[in-house]
């Protein structure tokens, strides 16, 4: 998945933890297989995800946890409310180029402003231990809620392309997103993560 693809890094970003005024970003561990696999083992988080199967089982869960481990790379976070999983956010380094931010939350989650304090979190991650020009973002064009997000983390609309969807079983129109680094330190004042090692 995340395996051997190289990650452009200013420096060597420690392992951290990262936290905003209601959330703690951290590593998943193999701890957490359980708690992953009941948040994302639900249609509606599945719909809207491009990776996620549909059921996703504990096995899922385990697999991912490894790969990122192998991998090496420090851009994904299990999000926690109260050292409660509620759902993971990451940066995708498939085309380092053009580094793809992505996320998810449990249902029971959904419209209370997480994902976009996590997504900003993440977004500030990256620019600041990672040598890059941008991030890019999808949402399903069915999904305005996660369009929302997206723009409200100051990300520019691009144009409409197809994706595959694994829990759909074929391809979907998403609308695609770009964050420039210059656009992004003109709205760092919206920073009030914190970080420490883990």
């Amino acid at each position: 998945m995340l395996q051997d693809i190289p990650t452009p890094t200013r420096h060597q970003p420690q392992s951290c933890v990262l936290e905003t005024e209601r959330l703690r970003l951290r590593k998943p561990t193999l701890a957490d297989v359980k708690a992953i696999a009941r948040l994302a083992n639900d249609r509606q988080v599945a719909l809207n995800t491009r990776r996620l199967p549909h059921p996703y089982r504990q096995d899922d869960a385990a697999d991912y946890i490894k790969a990122l481990a192998a991998s090496g790379h420090d851009t994904a976070f299990l999000i926690e409310l109260d050292y409660q999983p509620i759902g993971m956010v990451a940066i995708d380094w498939r085309n380092p180029a053009a580094p793809e931010l992505g996320y998810w939350l449990g249902v029971d989650y959904w419209g209370l402003g997480f994902a976009t304090e996590a997504a900003r979190a993440v977004i500030d991650f990256a620019f600041e231990e990672f040598d890059i020009a941008q991030v890019v973002a999808g949402a399903r064009v069915a999904n305005p809620a996660s369009r929302n997000v997206l723009e409200k983390c100051g990300f520019q609309w691009t144009g409409v392309e197809l994706h595959r969807f694994e829990a759909l079983g074929g391809s979907t129109p998403v609308d695609r997103f770009r964050l420039s680094r210059s656009v992004w330190s003109s709205l760092k004042s919206w920073n009030a993560t914190t970080r420490h090692a883990s």
